[in-house]
């Protein structure tokens, strides 16, 4: 008992007991558990698309903290899917070991689910996040398959060098700039709207580059409603600096009267394409006897005469007609400077009963079309590739049907190989704002979430 010790020991003792108590409450003890702060988790992005089986769909960035702890020791993984059978947690990959990890997800099913992403730290403290994730159903040639996300409605492409593209959407004035060889986001954009004064969408659908011009040219139809809008009378230039990834892009000249040219330019030559009443107020774009150009591309060791392809008018305006292509021999002018126009003889020619989606050439003046209806029907319509030599006199060959399975109507090519080259492969984007890409009756173009938005792009043998 204590009061049998001497004084001296009931000090020791005192002194013992005082060491227990501190213990007890933590000071001066060994490091533990509550020393550890609660981890921090973050999201590249909130919303992720996929596709079922594809190849390099894109990845998430997951950033991870703890304090009191390296990164290193904190665990990363998928702890609850909302419907796993679109994906469930063990389909969720994360890969790396510090503060940054790469996190991919492998959709089984077409649809949505909501994917919670934990990190648990030392000490057993967890944090977690939601990956809101989309995905459409699998396509026909999945490895040469990527989607472009960000915009739904591709409509005009054009080579920026290094494996990098510049593409136009129709619903919008912005041109974003994307890796060929890899599924995501952009990496650039810009909204070139205010620049041109452009408060609508100028419905871009044509490009061809020329050194470091890029020109574009709007439909310079009516809209859908067959009124007419001033934005979509839209030519206009950016001017290039860098390539690839370095990619800058700067608006040049405009003009906004190149529809009047074509229509005064048809009645003085009789009315033969029908251009002032495919023009008229209340008459749709997308008609077999309409108005809608939707590509453009230099005239063989031209830089000033532009070939514009249309989708519609068919000349003539009934099944089995030629597409029609208008040059405008001054087109440089035009776009870059607002020259009126100066027009060329017209070329007609034999696609099958199909009419221009894009045309695109390369430095040898080899040339590749992309065919479609003129219809605003689904995706199903017939779609073939062409080539050509740009001679007037000289029919284009058809190469191939294009696959239409799968969402999404064949709207760009990016550029052409040489097309003497065997097994020589071209990649062509489709615009898929129409479709219903995850089986909600959702077009892709009227979704919430720009991420969840997208163009697919597929590479095919063009090459003799």
């Amino acid at each position: 008992m204590l009061h049998q010790l001497s004084l001296k020991n009931r000090r020791a003792a005192a002194a013992a007991g005082g060491v227990l108590v501190l213990a007890a409450l933590g000071v001066n003890a060994p490091a533990h558990a509550a020393s550890y702060g609660t981890p921090t988790i973050g999201l590249s992005v909130s919303y992720l698309s996929g596709a079922v089986g594809a190849t390099g769909d894109p990845v998430v960035t997951v950033t991870v903290a703890q304090s009191g702890a390296d990164a290193a020791a904190l665990a990363v993984a998928a702890s609850a899917s909302s419907k796993s059978s679109v994906a469930g947690t063990g389909d969720v990959t994360v890969t790396g070991t510090g503060a940054t990890r790469q996190l991919a997800v492998a959709a089984h099913a077409r649809g949505y689910t909501d994917l919670t992403i934990k990190v648990t730290g030392l000490g057993g403290k967890t944090a977690t996040k939601t990956l809101h994730f989309a995905a459409s159903a699998a396509v026909q040639n999945t490895a040469d398959t990527r989607y472009l996300t960000g915009s739904s409605d591709a409509s005009a492409a054009v080579d920026a060098g290094d494996g990098y593209v510049v593409v136009a959407d129709d619903e919008s004035n912005t041109l974003r700039l994307y890796n060929r060889s890899a599924s995501g986001a952009p990496v650039k954009s810009w909204d070139v709207g205010s620049a041109l004064g452009a408060d609508k969408e100028i419905d871009i659908e044509g490009a061809a580059r020329v050194g470091n011009t890029i020109y574009w040219t709007g439909s310079l139809g009516n809209n859908k409603d067959g009124e007419y809008k001033s934005d979509r009378n839209t030519v206009f230039t950016t001017t290039v600096t860098g390539s690839g990834a370095a990619t800058r892009l700067t608006v040049g000249g405009s003009y906004k009267k190149l529809r009047d040219d074509l229509v005064a330019w048809d009645k003085t030559n009789g009315n033969r394409y029908g251009f002032a009443a495919g023009t008229a107020d209340g008459e749709v774009p997308k008609q077999i006897d309409g108005f809608n150009i939707e590509g453009l591309e230099f005239a063989p060791g031209s830089t000033t005469t532009a070939y514009l392809g249309f989708r519609a008018p068919l000349v003539p305006p009934k099944e089995g007609g030629k597409a029609l292509m208008v040059p405008v021999t001054n087109f440089d002018k035009v776009a870059g400077s607002g020259a009126k126009a100066a027009i060329g003889t017209p070329i007609e020619l034999d696609l099958g009963g199909l009419s221009i989606r894009d045309i695109r050439k390369n430095a040898a003046d080899q040339y590749l079309i992309v065919a479609g209806s003129w219809a605003a029907d689904d995706n199903s319509d017939p779609y073939a590739l062409y080539t050509w030599d740009g001679v007037a006199a000289h029919a284009p060959v058809k190469r191939a049907d294009l696959p239409t399975a799968d969402p999404g109507g064949w709207e760009a090519v990016v550029d052409v190989p040489d097309l003497t080259v065997p097994g020589a492969r071209a990649q062509l984007i489709t615009d898929a704002g129409s479709a219903d890409l995850y089986g909600d009756g959702t077009e892709a173009k009227d979704l919430d979430h720009a991420e969840w938005k997208k163009s697919r792009a597929a590479w095919f043998t063009v090459g003799s």
